[in-house]
């Protein structure tokens, strides 16, 4: 193995352990690194780097960008060992792709969507069921819907009323608290699974009718169709309302209601951050430019404090 690949590894292996996941990253760096034996060469230059991100031709400029940005990290580490290594310069391939626009759901909205998730086939089967306490997750909790459908029945504890979210994004494990209300509805669901399915000492705490863990494409169709059912989506969209802006709603009605209360949500925002599983409180900051409501409680509370200062 080559200098440079045993480098890769060294650095793939520093980045796991700060809790990147680096799935991108594992598979471009060899590759950019056999290209780079292939120009005859050991050394980084942004031209090769740039002739190697630009690859396949005809593909979106945010997936070169990120070709790109894999090798600017490695560039950066390989430079402390061979001095003459070039870092490409950021915004050399900027990316153009946009974060997309959330969707807001109102409470009618998520009820008419639980409520034709009690309509799913079969009537004495589990699925429905499944569904119902899905989408109930994850509208109270501001979970991911990977982290949902990781839930292990000891992440559950419908005593004390927390979920345990172990080792997701960014190698975080988190608490999340829930009302009483999310509490018996996670209780008679574990208690109707387990008459169905029978109990089991390390299953999943959501599954399907053969008692196994939920399958994303599979949860996303069905959400789609109900979508379709009660409106959210016409028959012929593409695109639509998506199970992750669930996750944004409870972000936005989550500080909505602290800016009602009177709450100073400056000092509150990084208890959010925790229970989102942000990396960093900033991230949490995108939040304030979704709503209308929110932007006005927000511009109401700062001209407040400008009127006290005066």
């Amino acid at each position: 193995m080559s200098t440079l690949h045993n480098a890769v590894n060294e650095y793939l292996a520093m980045r796991k352990a700060l809790g990147y996941q680096l799935h991108d990253a594992e598979v471009l760096l060899p590759a950019f690194v056999s290209f780079l034996e292939r120009s005859g060469t050991k050394r980084i230059t942004i031209m090769l780097a740039l002739e190697w991100s630009q690859q396949p031709g005809g593909t979106k400029l945010a997936y070169w960008a990120k070709r790109l940005s894999v090798v600017r990290g490695f560039a950066r580490f390989w430079s402390a060992t061979d001095p003459s290594t070039e870092i490409p310069p950021v915004g050399l391939l900027p990316r153009q792709s946009r974060r997309h626009q959330p969707y807001l759901y109102s409470d009618e909205e998520i009820r008419k969507l639980m409520e034709a998730a009690l309509n799913l086939p079969p009537i004495d089967g589990l699925r429905r069921w499944t569904y119902y306490c899905l989408f109930g997750i994850l509208a109270v909790s501001g979970l991911r819907i990977s982290e949902a459908f990781s839930l292990k029945d000891s992440d559950v504890d419908t005593d004390r009323c927390l979920l345990t979210i172990r080792q997701t994004k960014f190698n975080k494990s988190r608490i999340v608290p829930f009302h009483a209300s999310t509490q018996r509805v996670l209780a008679e669901y574990a208690e109707r699974r387990d008459h169905l399915l029978g109990r089991s000492a390390d299953r999943y705490f959501l599954v399907n009718n053969r008692g196994t863990r939920l399958k994303g494409s599979i949860v996303r169709e069905t959400f789609h169709k109900l979508s379709r059912q009660i409106g959210l989506r016409s028959p012929s969209d593409c695109h639509g309302p998506r199970l992750h802006d669930f996750r944004h709603r409870f972000a936005v009605v989550t500080l909505v209601s602290w800016y009602r209360c009177g709450q100073d949500v400056e000092r509150c925002l990084p208890i959010l951050s925790t229970f989102l599983g942000h990396a960093q409180v900033t991230d949490t900051y995108w939040y304030l430019s979704l709503c209308p409501e929110l932007m006005g409680l927000a511009t109401a509370l700062l001209e407040q404090r400008w009127e006290g200062q005066s």
